[in-house]
């Protein structure tokens, strides 16, 4: 019979135990859920050396390696370690980073695998010895149909178009194409003109280049929208929007604002929206619009985790 000690000590490796058993699944992690065909062979190969020879997909694009009995959890880290890969992505920490195919679905607003492949490195492997108050996700869609549910993470990365209409090439057709393509119903023609609701647009691009007459822009820069503090499971939490729309690369500038903001301000055990909502929006939005957090990421990586009294 295993003790809770050994229990624990492998699920900090990326091992979680398998209900009723000694065995547990190895959680092999991954960019965004992206394996060579090489990769996925050494992942089957593993799971037949040493597990039952399943492998499970996780909801987060890892692969889970089920059936490896404890005494061999180390033979089976030194071989997946030997082919490039490893286990891990548990703990109260940046998780793995997850990504939708924006960076071959037509509706991609953004290069989805390799802004993940820049955060991954940045935060997953660059602060993977950061103790954090809780689990810190991290999801990039590559557009408003949030196949990712980017809003349900902690920090969520949105692809968008920086849409403009300009109204005076508007030549009143009978039928609008631009409204005939919105998906969110946000362009009507009222008096003959088309007429955008700004509160409606998710900026998802698919009426780019709709306009004959150059009134929707036939190219628009890509942009991304960022969500804060989205929570699923038991306690659910949809993802604050902040107000701002980053260019590509400024991403992971303000998720590493926002995560140190978190850093210095969550108690042990209270995810990130938890956070949002005792202290206030407004208040993380301050912070994240200037560099302070940055100037001073040593001193709040040095800090002990806050206790609540």
């Amino acid at each position: 019979m295993l003790t809770k000690e050994q229990i624990m000590s492998v699920k900090a490796r990326g091992f979680l135990r398998n209900r009723g058993t000694d065995c547990f699944s190895g959680r092999v992690v991954t960019v965004a859920g992206l394996f060579t065909p090489d990769e996925l062979h050494t992942i089957a190969d593993c799971a037949e050396r040493f597990g039952d020879g399943r492998v499970i997909f996780t909801a987060r694009l890892a692969a889970e390696i089920s059936g490896i009995p404890f005494e061999r959890i180390p033979e089976a880290e030194q071989f997946m370690k030997e082919h490039g890969l490893y286990f891990g992505g548990t703990g109260a920490k940046v998780r793995p980073i997850t990504a939708c195919k924006g960076t071959t679905c037509v509706y991609g607003n953004i290069d989805t695998q390799a802004i993940a492949k820049v955060i991954y490195d940045r935060f997953y492997i660059g602060m993977r010895d950061v103790k954090l108050p809780h689990k810190f996700k991290i999801g990039v869609g590559g557009c408003p149909n949030s196949c990712m549910k980017p809003s349900l993470n902690d920090v969520g990365v949105e692809g968008c178009k920086l849409f403009s209409f300009d109204g005076e090439l508007c030549r009143a057709c009978k039928r609008c194409s631009v409204a005939e393509s919105c998906p969110s119903r946000a362009v009507s023609v009222e008096n003959g003109r088309a007429v955008i609701d700004g509160g409606k647009c998710t900026k998802c691009g698919v009426c780019i280049g709709k306009c004959p007459f150059g009134a929707a822009p036939k190219e628009a820069e890509s942009a991304c929208r960022i969500f804060v503090g989205g929570t699923w499971g038991k306690t659910q939490r949809m993802g604050t929007r902040l107000n701002n729309t980053y260019p590509v690369d400024e991403i992971p500038t303000v998720i590493e604002k926002v995560l140190l903001w978190y850093k210095e301000n969550g108690y042990v055990k209270e995810r990130l929206g938890a956070t949002v909502d005792r202290i206030g929006i407004d208040a993380l939005e301050a912070a994240i619009a200037t560099s302070d957090l940055i100037d001073r990421k040593e001193e709040i990586l040095a800090k002990p985790l806050l206790e609540r009294q």
